[in-house]
């Protein structure tokens, strides 16, 4: 039932979409916040002041969505995860699914982000261009069985177009991944680019460029 009532809330206007989430679901949205036309139904909801999600995404089987102050999800992302009370994944006590996006932080359009362990987006980064995809889980060859591990991703990177990053995975502030590249491990050296399959460094950046100080997370 609760199913088919989250469905028909999608098409409600949204001043009446967002006092029905708050109401029911308990969702926590700041008054200028907004959602568009889409699916966006995880255990907890956090939406900042400014913050936006946009036409034809879906979130669901997550335990937490924390959308900071500005944030942007464009369209047409999905986002899921396995549920803390999944059948899955039990001798990973600590696992999160959760997102985690910063203040002024943007995922743009239709790209695939599997947060069966949490994923965090720094403040201020940028997940660019389409179809990237974000695989926190897998199968374990060795002991049989389906594991996970968290991602994250710094404040002030820019993520390329296409790319896949996996489990475990981190990529250090003010960096950047290349396009079509594969993160498959933690790096720490941050102001760097990051490229190739797997992604190693291959340049250094200006610690002072502009993108990692600007105030608002909008480029023009």
């Amino acid at each position: 039932m609760k199913r088919l009532l989250a469905l028909g809330i999608v098409f409600l206007p949204w001043k009446i979409k967002r006092w029905a989430l708050r109401r029911f679901w308990g969702y926590q949205i700041a008054d200028s916040a907004r959602i568009g036309l889409s699916y966006i139904f995880p255990g907890e909801l956090v939406m900042g002041e400014g913050a936006s999600i946009g036409h034809l995404n879906v979130a669901i089987h997550l335990r937490r969505l924390d959308c900071g102050a500005h944030s942007i999800i464009d369209r047409s992302n999905w986002i899921t995860g396995h549920p803390p009370s999944g059948r899955h994944f039990r001798h990973r006590t600590g696992r999160d699914p959760s997102l985690l996006l910063g203040a002024h932080a943007a995922i743009t359009k239709s790209h695939i982000i599997d947060c069966t362990d949490k994923i965090e987006i720094g403040a201020f980064t940028t997940v660019a261009g389409y179809a990237s995809q974000f695989i926190t889980h897998g199968i374990d060859v060795v002991t049989n069985r389906q594991d996970c591990k968290p991602i994250r991703i710094g404040a002030y990177c820019i993520v390329g177009t296409r790319v896949t990053v996996l489990g475990g995975a981190t990529l250090p502030d003010r960096s950047i991944l290349g396009a079509a590249s594969t993160l498959n491990k933690a790096h720490v050296e941050d102001c760097a680019v990051y490229a190739g399959s797997p992604a190693v460094q291959v340049k250094r950046l200006d610690p002072e460029a502009a993108y990692f100080h600007r105030p608002t997370g909008f480029v023009d």
